[in-house]
C-alpha cells in the first residue's frame, strides 16, 4: 500500500516538472537545462543519507514523509532533464524517420536503465551489503549518486546543437517555414526570364 501510494505521488510529480518546464524552463537553453540538472542530482543522490543514518528522524521528518519527499523532488528533476532531449532529438531527427528516431531513443534509455540496475547488482554484491548488512550501505549511495556526474563529461558535444532553448529552436523553424513560403510563392509568380506568371 505504502508503495503504491509512493508511486501515485511520483507520477503525479511527473506531470508537475513537465507543467514546470513548459512554464519555465522553455526559454533556457537545453545545454544548460542538462548541464544543471546533473549538477543538481548529485547533492540530491547523496540526502538519502539521511534515511540511511536516520538523521531525518532527529530532524523530526517522519521516514515516509521523507520517502515521498525525496521521490517528489526527484521526478520533478527527471522531468526537467528529460524533456530537453526529446525536444533535441525531435530539432536534429531528419524527416520520415521519427518514429524509428523516438523508438531507438526510447531503447537506449531503456537500455541504460538496465545496465545501471545490473551495475548497481554487482557494486551491492562486492560491496557485501545483504538483507541483514547495511554497513557498506552508505558509500554505495555516495558512489551512485557521484557517478550521475558522469554525463558531464560529455556536455560540450552540445555547444553547437544544444545552445539554443525550445522557444527559440520553435521561433526558427517558423522562420524557416515562412521564408520557404515566401520562395516558393515566388517562384510559380516569376518565370524564368523575369517576366511575371
Amino acid at each position: 500500500e505504502f508503495l503504491g501510494r509512493v508511486r501515485l505521488v511520483t507520477a503525479a510529480a511527473s506531470l508537475l516538472g513537465v507543467w514546470g518546464y513548459q512554464k519555465f524552463l522553455r526559454t533556457v537553453s537545453i545545454q544548460q537545462i542538462l548541464l544543471w540538472t546533473t549538477i543538481a542530482s548529485a547533492p540530491l543522490g547523496l540526502i538519502q543519507l539521511l534515511l540511511i543514518s536516520h538523521a531525518n528522524r532527529t530532524l523530526g521528518i517522519p521516514d515516509g514523509a521523507f520517502v515521498f519527499g525525496d521521490d517528489v523532488v526527484l521526478a520533478v528533476l527527471g522531468e526537467f532533464a528529460f524533456l530537453p532531449v526529446l525536444v533535441l532529438a525531435a530539432k536534429i531527427c531528419p524527416p520520415g524517420v521519427e518514429a524509428v528516431l523516438f523508438a531507438t531513443l526510447m531503447s537506449i534509455f531503456n537500455g541504460a536503465s538496465t545496465v545501471g540496475t545490473e551495475v548497481g547488482a554487482v557494486l551491492t554484491k562486492y560491496l557485501g551489503i545483504t538483507e541483514s548488512n547495511f554497513d557498506n550501505l552508505s558509500l554505495l549511495t555516495v558512489i551512485c549518486s557521484l557517478s550521475s556526474l558522469y554525463p558531464l563529461v560529455f556536455i560540450g558535444l552540445l555547444d553547437d546543437v544544444g545552445s539554443k532553448s525550445e522557444a527559440e529552436m520553435e521561433v526558427e523553424d517558423e522562420t524557416n517555414i515562412h521564408m520557404m513560403e515566401n520562395g516558393t510563392a515566388t517562384s510559380t509568380t516569376i518565370g524564368s526570364d523575369g517576366s511575371e506568371r
